[in-house]
């Protein structure tokens, strides 16, 4: 499986080496074979939960507040042209 290009590496690889330094002596002879099994068990699950870098959650925010914007101005066009359609009804009857 291929490592999540959002995932900081070099973070991934200090938690793992901080999650190896957590066993108690007798398996340190394993140390450096756990620190790659915990490096690969964090970048797989990490990649599975879908994150995102700051910048990128910061210029969808962004979007969304545009859209948003977007979506209540065309809210207030669609009750401006239903009063007005309400009003031609009105007249014609």
């Amino acid at each position: 499986m291929h490592a999540n290009p959002r995932i900081d590496l070099v973070q991934l690889d200090e938690l793992a080496r901080r999650l190896a330094n957590l066993v108690p002596p007798p398996q340190h002879d394993g140390r450096e074979a756990l620190r790659e099994n915990f490096k690969v068990m964090l970048r797989d699950t990490l990649g599975t939960l879908g994150l995102v870098s700051r910048a990128e959650f910061e210029l969808q925010r962004v979007q969304l507040a545009l859209t948003r914007d977007r979506l209540t101005a065309l809210e207030t066009q669609c009750a401006t042209w239903r009063r007005s359609a309400a009003l031609d009804n009105t007249r014609t009857r």
